[in-house]
């Protein structure tokens, strides 16, 4: 079994994470990575497009095997067929003690091709899995600010209170 695993600290709530994370539609708009096309429903099918830099895209369609709002979202993968190339990949959310996320983002990859593919392209694979943990991290964040709550759900300075007068 090979894997790859990544993580990044989001200054959001795991919420809003998700928000962002299952929101398939919204990719085009900041997911250098990776499209979805489908919904976020445990046992569905999705049709996924990576775009792992200096690579040529790759479709396929994974079974979502896990959608646990706000913490996790797991699929199951084959490249071709079952056996030569296959891919659980996984975005765990973890909840830090400031109320604060952080992102595990990874995938383990099984099947005869396996080790051949990876030899071949691990580090294209990781820095996509990078971009795509930092555009996560500038999103999800620039979203909590504009819905002006801090992590703790309490109302920010700049957005005004209910019921002032102001």
């Amino acid at each position: 079994m090979h894997e790859i695993t990544t993580s990044i600290d989001v200054n959001a709530a795991p919420e809003v994470v998700w928000q962002v994370l299952t929101d398939f539609d919204s990719y085009d708009e900041w997911n250098p990575f990776m499209r979805i096309v489908g919904r976020a429903n445990e046992g569905a099918h999705v049709v996924v497009e990576l775009r792992p830099p200096n690579r040529r895209a790759t479709t396929f369609r994974p079974e979502l095997v896990t959608v646990a709002k706000p913490r996790e979202l797991r699929w199951l993968g084959h490249l071709w067929m079952a056996g030569l190339f296959d891919g659980e990949h996984a975005f765990r959310i973890e909840e830090l003690e400031d109320g604060t996320s952080r992102v595990h983002h990874s995938e383990e990859f099984a099947g005869l091709l396996a080790g051949l593919i990876l030899r071949l392209g691990r580090e294209d694979f990781e820095a996509g899995f990078e971009q795509m943990n930092a555009a996560l991290k500038e999103r999800a964040e620039a979203m909590a600010e504009s819905e002006g709550v801090t992590v703790e759900g309490e109302a920010s300075e700049s957005a005004p209170n209910e019921g002032s007068t102001a």
